[in-house]
């Protein structure tokens, strides 16, 4: 396979090649295959993109609301004129199936042209006078360079939801792509640079040293990260010196919570998608289900052979193709380790459980039963295509379990009765709650979570809040 040399960012428009010294290798997960090498940004190459961001600030600030939106539709219209190249692009560094991919860029330009038609409909407190003689009104004003770091699971589309709220409030950015699927995001910058302004967007590839060096540079006003609470515990303790604003968003352990007078046939043909979608590797799939006791075989009835059925394979293989690999050799082992250790402590593995294929990194879909409320494979995040089955007595165990994680992000209820749905709908601790769905995500509506799982929302008008500060002006009119 042909290996193709990526630059290490994009600032102020412009290619900067790095040191083939320190060199990132980028896997087809499908195969284990190398097919890029991608220089690793130095401290050096962070603050010159830190420094062409503070330089575009003012002047993209000043820009108004509806020029935002046309330049991010016209980055969305460029999405979509490369839909063909990004989405295989996407599909070689991530393995998801080919069809899923050029999806997914459809979804990035969607997203984009959302919040360049949400950037000129923020509003803010009405002006009036709360002291007499003096009016104050609201201002939400951009809060200046953003530091933004995305995921591996999902790298056109997180950098979609990352770009489209900050700049469309009137910030500039320098946004580093995960080390491990770095290509689409880089290639996105290259889409850019003759559509924004130069400094607006910078680019910088590497590994957790150069995520350092961005969190940490004093010309960083406000930090954004999706991934793990490890990554997130890291970019707090270095805003902290700053006292810097962070938005986090750290992962899940989404709940789906089962009563007899469930669909179960619409269940277990929803959870193919909502369990298993990208090989699992997602913050919001439902990958702990609780049901009551006697609803479990009917359950099970309905859902292992929906499992059995899911087509697993490379990215290329078949459009039809349902779940590609996991994303690389560790994650792997990861995965298949939590299942490991499950099984020696006494759990059931229903289906699945081992790795598989001739060559790269594939797990087999997997059900888990038999588990207890304290498992490991139950409190932690395993980001795989596992799913653990557990028993509850009553409405009030179902909610104690659900909530008896760390994660807050997001769950599931399944039920006919309405009032069961609602009251639980409003004791469950966490940021998106589905009633009868799982995994359906609207552009319009914000996505983020409780507890751990971390703090700020995703997508929505909520998102372009998120990167203003509110701002109170008073002025004498007397």
């Amino acid at each position: 396979m042909t290996t193709t040399t990526f630059a290490a960012a994009h600032i102020a428009g412009e290619a900067r090649a790095g040191s083939a010294e320190r060199v990132h290798a980028a896997v087809d997960p499908s195969t284990g295959q190398t097919i890029a090498e991608v220089p690793i940004a130095d401290a050096s190459m962070v603050h010159a993109a830190v420094v062409s961001a503070q330089s575009a600030f003012d002047n993209w600030a000043d820009t108004t609301p509806v020029e935002r939106d046309t330049m991010l539709n016209a980055l969305a219209d460029r999405l979509i004129d490369h839909q063909q190249e990004l989405g295989d692009l996407e599909a070689r560094n991530t393995g998801k199936p080919r069809g899923v991919a050029f999806d997914e860029v459809a979804g990035a330009a969607e997203q984009l042209r959302f919040f360049g038609g949400a950037a000129r409909v923020l509003e803010g407190k009405a002006a009036r006078e709360y002291v007499a003689g003096r009016t104050s009104f609201i201002r939400r004003d951009p809060v200046g360079v953003i530091g933004q770091i995305t995921p591996w699971n999902y790298p056109l589309v997180m950098a979609a939801w990352k770009i489209g709220p900050a700049l469309a409030a009137g910030n500039t950015i320098v946004l580093k792509p995960s080390e491990l699927t770095p290509l689409s995001t880089l290639r996105l910058a290259e889409l850019t640079a003759d559509i924004l302004p130069p400094g607006v967007l910078n680019v910088v590839a590497g590994d957790g040293s150069t995520g350092a060096a961005l969190s940490g540079h004093p010309g960083i006003d406000m930090v954004c990260v999706t991934g793990s609470v490890g990554t997130g515990q890291h970019v707090l303790r270095a805003a902290a010196e700053r006292v810097k604003r962070t938005h986090l968003e750290l992962g899940g352990k989404a709940p789906v919570m089962v009563f007899p007078d469930a669909d179960f046939a619409r269940l277990a043909e929803t959870l193919k998608v909502a369990s298993f979608w990208n090989s699992g590797q997602d913050c919001t799939a439902a990958c702990r289900l609780l049901v009551q006791d006697n609803a479990y075989d009917d359950l099970m009835a309905a859902l292992v052979p929906a499992v059995a059925s899911l087509r697993v394979g490379g990215p290329f293989e078949a459009d039809a193709m349902d779940m590609g690999p996991v994303i690389s050799a560790a994650q792997r082992d990861r995965v298949t380790g939590f299942i490991d250790r499950a099984s020696s402590a006494g759990a059931d593995i229903v289906i699945g459980g081992s790795a598989t294929g001739p060559a790269g990194y594939f797990v087999e879909p997997t059900i888990i039963g038999n588990v207890g409320a304290d498992a490991e494979i139950v409190r932690s995040e395993v980001f795989g295509p596992v799913i653990t089955v557990q028993r509850f007595s009553d409405e009030q165990e179902a909610l104690s379990m659900a909530n008896g994680v760390d994660y807050g992000l997001s769950a599931s209820v399944w039920t006919e009765n309405l009032g069961r749905s609602l009251r639980l709908a409003r004791k469950l601790q966490f940021g998106a709650v589905w009633l009868n769905d799982h995994l359906t995500v609207a552009d319009e509506m914000p996505h983020g979570g409780y507890k751990m799982s971390g703090y700020g929302k995703d997508l929505s008008t909520y998102a372009i809040e998120d990167y203003t500060v509110v701002k109170h002006v008073m002025a004498r009119i007397d």
